[in-house]
């Protein structure tokens, strides 16, 4: 893939109108009149909560995010109703709350997160739930978005070598310099300008730093983070931690099934690259796939003609179908790109939250949607 296409990806532009931090600060502005209102406004004052609270069991269960609530409802079972912050339709990533998401988390038994997906919710989990909150985190194995395919490895090695022969080059001719004044400011004048270019980068990459927060496309890391929440309902809820351990064995078996489907379905395919609408993807990695993404980390972003262009060609080079959109960000590029190159547009659902359209299905159904939609692009 073409290295100025892939750089690009590593540094998504800034959604218009927000600065970085901006959703952290917010919810810790907001928190004292949370917590000054919550009684006024009855979040969290039903006595089953109450109740739930004084003797040791679990009735109150948050999640940020769809997937957290579907391997959480899983292993809790059908007696606890498990929230999702994330509204039908949602995007998780802009996720900012309101007074009542606020004060529902404080008043949880469990708070369900990834730290550093969603800057609002970690701010809330720091200021009122540090105690029952379970970041997954560690649990998953976040892997690098440099791991997301070969090019995008093979292509920031590259990127890596040029700037250090730049570098080099750099230093020979500083080294040349026969006044030590001139010297000394041109040394001050690099270093600063490195220093802005990374706090450049950092802001570009505040969302989600250098890791893929996307871990649940993985079926088996998904099971990972089951069974660390089955562990910690069970510290909760002692009485029930038999239930809870037995209901994560019976969804590992359905993910340890539907990755044997990816991997048996996937095994042998006429190409390997897959176009998509964001770089989101990267987990499929590990059955075989590349992933070129049109916009980046950013799912609404705006592509650049050049990318575009490159893209283009990558299409043609690689014989592509079919460019992929999702259902939570606008299909408005991947379909702009499928028109110009004549190809199919179908959806790859990166299942980071229900829509209406897909309220019916579930985790599963989904992933399951997924495999056929890349087997038939792809020719698998």
């Amino acid at each position: 893939m073409p290295s100025s296409l892939r750089r690009s990806v590593r540094r998504p532009t800034a959604r218009p109108g927000r600065a970085p931090g901006f959703a952290p600060l917010a919810a810790a502005l907001a928190l004292p009149l949370v917590l000054a209102g919550c009684g006024a406004l009855g979040v969290g004052d039903d006595d089953t909560a109450a109740d739930g609270g004084a003797g040791g069991g679990v009735d109150d269960v948050v999640a940020a995010f769809y997937p957290l609530q579907y391997a959480a409802q899983r292993v809790v079972g059908d007696d606890v109703e498990v929230a999702n912050l994330v509204e039908a339709g949602g995007e998780p990533h802009d996720l900012e709350l309101s007074v009542e998401q606020t004060g529902r988390i404080a008043d949880a038994d469990l708070v369900l997160y990834l730290a550093g997906f969603q800057p609002s919710v970690d701010a809330a989990v720091e200021q009122s739930a540090a105690d029952t909150a379970l970041d997954v985190h560690d649990s998953v194995s976040l892997q690098p978005f440099t791991d997301g395919g070969h090019a995008h490895s093979e292509d920031e090695h590259a990127e890596e070598g040029h700037d250090h022969a730049e570098e080099e080059h750099a230093e020979e001719e500083h080294a040349e310099e026969e006044h030590a004044e001139e010297e000394h400011a041109e040394e001050g004048h690099t270093e600063e300008e490195h220093s802005e270019d990374a706090h450049a980068e950092e802001e570009h990459e505040h969302d989600h730093g250098s890791e893929d927060p996307h871990f649940w496309l993985d079926p088996l890391r998904l099971a990972d983070a089951a069974d660390t929440i089955a562990q910690r309902l069970g510290e909760l809820d002692p009485d029930r931690a038999d239930e809870f351990e037995a209901n994560a064995a019976d969804l590992r078996s359905d993910l340890e099934t539907l990755d044997g489907e990816f991997t048996e379905g996937l095994a042998s395919c006429e190409r390997d690259l897959v176009v998509v609408n964001h770089d989101a993807f990267g987990y499929l990695t590990k059955y075989g796939l590349t992933f070129a993404p049109v916009v980046g980390l950013t799912p609404d972003a705006e592509p650049t003609p050049a990318a575009l262009a490159e893209l283009q060609a990558l299409i043609a080079a690689e014989g592509i179908t079919t460019v992929f959109s999702e259902r939570l960000a606008s299909p408005a590029a991947a379909e702009s790109l499928a028109s110009d190159t004549g190809l199919a547009t179908e959806v790859l659902d990166p299942i980071e939250g229900l829509t209406d359209q897909t309220a019916d299905e579930d985790y599963l159904s989904l992933m399951r949607s997924n495999l056929a939609a890349i087997a038939e692009a792809n020719g698998c």
